[in-house]
């Protein structure tokens, strides 16, 4: 990142950083979870209507708490699309892989893969965020 992306991000006090991060983990949760119900709206080749509407509750509280981190976010001069997916993306994918429990089944190098090709992402969405 450039010191021009970085300039924003410096400026903010210890209560914008509270709150950026609560509305971000608030979002990445709530659509992790989303996803996760998302994955069980379909059970036996019934539509499972229970599971659809936790689906859309979770995506509605998620979409909510990312509006509000992006209020936030752009009240510091972060506006690009880019950088302000960048924190609600790792969060999500970690809300999931951590709400389905099934992580905790990756053998350790899998883990580790998943964790590389986290910061994998971060390093390319950032580098895109300061072209």
């Amino acid at each position: 990142m450039t010191e021009n992306t970085l300039q924003p991000i410096q400026s903010l006090s210890l209560q914008s950083v509270l709150l950026i991060a609560t509305f971000t983990i608030l979002s990445g949760l709530g659509d992790g979870a989303g996803f996760v119900y998302a994955s069980r709206v379909w059970s036996d080749g019934r539509f499972v209507w229970l599971e659809t509407a936790k689906c859309i509750a979770a995506f509605q509280f998620g979409m909510v708490m990312y509006w509000l981190a992006l209020w936030k976010l752009t009240q510091h001069g972060v506006e690009s699309a880019e950088l302000q997916t960048l924190f609600w993306f790792v969060v999500t994918i970690i809300g999931v892989a951590l709400l389905s429990g099934r992580v905790f089944a990756w053998s350790p190098l899998d883990q580790a893969v998943a964790g590389a090709v986290l910061m994998g992402v971060f390093f390319l969405m950032s580098r895109g965020a300061s072209a």
